[in-house]
């Protein structure tokens, strides 16, 4: 771990940290440290016995002044905050999860004609996956939630396509009509 350490006229700061009282009893016991060649014990804490490099600059003949704030590009991973679906996240399911949800499923499919797999992403945070043939209908598909998730019969919902969004709401299309073979369907409350 690589620390900059600042000594001010009026204190020290870590890495253009908050300033430290030199009078503080806790930041003298560091700065003690320090001086002697030791890792104080706040930075052992923090890299849990790995290596510190401490590098020093000496500004004691000015006061401190908080510094700018530069600007960092987000490197993280993003959360949704708000929304009534959860976020698609494609992971893979097992054969073994896809299986029971189709031997468990009410739906007829007439293995003679074309069929496709829908994948829908409940408003509850489940998912579900189910053959249908292309000429089943988008009322199919609502019939089936409410099928496999009675719960979900007395709520008010909408289906609605992931990117882009768009809401199913012509029921009567067959699901090749309306253009979602083999995709993610999501379920969002009214």
């Amino acid at each position: 771990v690589q620390i900059l350490l600042k000594l001010w006229r009026n204190g020290f700061s870590l890495d253009d940290g908050e300033l430290r009282s030199y009078s503080d009893p806790t930041n003298a016991q560091f700065l003690e440290s320090v001086k002697r060649g030791e890792i104080p014990v706040e930075l052992q804490r923090i890299v849990h016995g790995g290596q510190v490099n401490l590098d020093m600059e000496d500004h004691q003949e000015q006061e401190y002044v908080k510094p700018r704030l530069r600007f960092k590009a987000f490197s993280g991973e993003g959360q949704k905050l708000g929304s009534l679906t959860p976020e698609i996240v494609s992971t893979p399911s097992s054969p073994e999860e896809e299986e029971k949800s189709i031997l468990n499923a009410p739906v007829l499919i007439d293995d003679s004609m074309p069929a496709t797999k829908i994948q829908i992403r409940l408003a509850d945070g489940s998912r579900l996956i189910q053959r249908f043939n292309q000429t089943h209908r988008i009322k199919d598909i609502r019939d089936f939630i409410i099928q496999s998730r009675p719960a979900f019969a007395t709520t008010d919902f909408v289906l609605v396509t992931t990117f882009p969004n768009r809401e199913l709401t012509d029921e009567s299309l067959t699901l090749q009509e309306a253009d979602i073979l083999n995709t993610v369907i999501l379920q969002q409350f009214k």
